[in-house]
């Protein structure tokens, strides 16, 4: 693993509230769409940096966007939708000097056998999200 670690979304909550800062790393789409993380309840609000441009290709200028949302000593919980485009995000932000985590599971979480994301994730363990 080349980074922090992995954390259940009620841990990524937990590092949250002492002070790490929330990484959305989904598409303007999902954002728009699906919804975001509310940490507003801890006094902070996610930092919005799409991994993947809306046509699918990377952001090339995801670590300039990281670097001027956050100092490189603050931690990062990094969110995705199901916990898989986070770990790539993660372990490019720790190569780059940051102590990243990635959040299991991501905000929605995996499909059930009918392809609904209603299993588990952010928004079904019921942390906040508007």
């Amino acid at each position: 693993m080349s980074y922090a670690g992995d954390l259940a979304p009620e841990t990524a909550w937990e590092k949250l509230a002492n002070g790490a800062v929330l990484v959305d790393v989904r598409t303007e789409g999902e954002w728009a769409h699906i919804g975001v993380p509310d940490v507003s309840a801890l006094g902070t609000e996610p930092v919005f940096i799409q991994w993947n441009l809306a046509s699918g290709a990377p952001n090339p200028a995801f670590l300039e966007e990281l670097a001027a949302a956050v100092p490189a000593e603050k931690p990062l919980v990094v969110l995705c939708r199901s916990g898989a485009r986070s770990i790539a995000a993660a372990e490019a932000a720790t190569a780059a000097g940051y102590t990243a985590f990635n959040v299991l599971e991501g905000f929605e979480g995996v499909p059930d056998s009918y392809g609904d994301r209603v299993v588990n994730g952010w928004k079904n363990r019921k942390l906040p999200w508007k």
